[in-house]
């Protein structure tokens, strides 16, 4: 296949996924409604493991294609997500701040709710520090017996979730922030004489656009799967690097630019606890994934990057813990850890 072709599949790839993850977000969180749960489990809990679902499928693709390289690949792709969400995003939130604070005079204090942010860190830090040592240690029993850990403690850490009182707050901001049915709006052109889409009309349209989401995330990880095979072969790069550094550009997107509006908008709340959230999430069923689909051991370009998204996670908690806020140029400093860990991988 001819350089350019390569580097288009690869975009493609992303751009589908991206897709995917965007209808399948909206299609959850209108079935959350229709099942009547609370604006805060929709707006919060939903949405991150709605935008977060991609990083479970694309390692599991990648794992099961075939290619030499997928174990490579589903590795570097889990990875990939919670060191962009602890850096990156964190930078991008801060950018959004300072522009926002230019054109509308908001303040460069995020207004998050600490509690909500302390435990959502907390319980990254934990689960992902645990992960870390499984991947030092190598044996096959604890990679199980964490496996179960990393499940429960999600769970246990959604209960606690609705149970602490900075949920009020979430369910607050939540309110209205969900877009109508992207697929009932394509119903809608082929039929103008259906009524606008509201939670009061039957439910099915949004599983259909689950289903329809679901096959876009497969088909677009496939795609990105084989694209970076081809171009870490001919490049001869780390197929790890690869899809640890480009992946989470499609599979991430979803909650930058969700929290950039809301940033915005001023649900500061909203914002950071979609991105937190997003975390705990990615260093449960994600990396479960790997430690039972994948020798799981961490070395060389994995371990540096789990270990910079640990530390740069460690400074957003103890920021949250002694300042009690986060600041849009405290913020921008988490841009380093990112940037480090490129000079890292372009000069070794």
């Amino acid at each position: 296949m001819p350089r350019p072709m390569q580097w288009l599949e690869l975009a493609l790839s992303l751009l589908v996924i991206l897709a995917g993850a965007e209808l399948f977000t909206n299609g959850v969180e209108w079935i959350g409604e229709g099942f009547g749960l609370s604006d805060g489990a929709v707006g919060s809990v939903l949405a991150a493991v709605g935008t977060a679902l991609p990083e479970t499928i694309l390692p599991i693709i990648a794992i099961v294609s075939g290619h030499a390289s997928g174990e490579e690949i589903g590795i570097g792709a889990i990875l990939g997500a919670p060191f962009m969400l602890t850096t990156l995003a964190m930078f991008v939130i801060a950018v959004a701040v300072f522009v926002t604070s230019r054109t509308n005079g908001r303040s460069l204090e995020l207004e998050g709710d600490p509690g909500v942010l302390r435990q959502d860190l907390g319980y990254f830090l934990a689960m992902y520090a645990l992960a870390m040592v499984a991947g030092l240690v190598h044996v096959r029993a604890l990679d199980w017996a964490l496996s179960a850990v990393l499940v429960v403690g999600y769970v246990f850490y959604v209960r606690r979730h609705f149970a602490a009182p900075g949920e009020r707050e979430l369910e607050a901001e939540a309110e209205s922030e969900i877009r109508p049915l992207y697929v009932w709006a394509w119903f809608r052109r082929l039929r103008p004489s259906l009524p606008a889409w509201s939670k009061r009309l039957p439910s099915w349209p949004s599983f259909v656009q689950v289903a329809v989401s679901l096959l876009l995330i497969v088909g677009g990880a496939r795609l990105f799967v084989s694209a970076v095979n081809l171009l870490g072969e001919r490049f001869h790069l780390s197929h790890l690097v690869f899809a640890l550094l480009l992946a989470p550009f499609a599979t991430e997107l979803p909650e930058k630019f969700n929290s950039v509006i809301w940033v915005r908008r001023r649900k500061d709340t909203l914002a950071l606890g979609n991105m937190t959230g997003a975390m705990v999430f990615q260093s449960s069923f994600p990396v479960t994934v790997g430690l039972l689909l994948t020798p799981w051991h961490l070395a060389h370009e994995a371990l540096v990057a789990a270990g910079i998204a640990l530390a740069a996670g460690l400074v957003l908690y103890g920021t949250i813990r002694f300042r009690k806020r986060f600041t849009a140029p405290w913020l921008l400093l988490q841009g380093a850890f990112y940037a480090a860990y490129v000079v890292y991988v372009l000069t070794r």
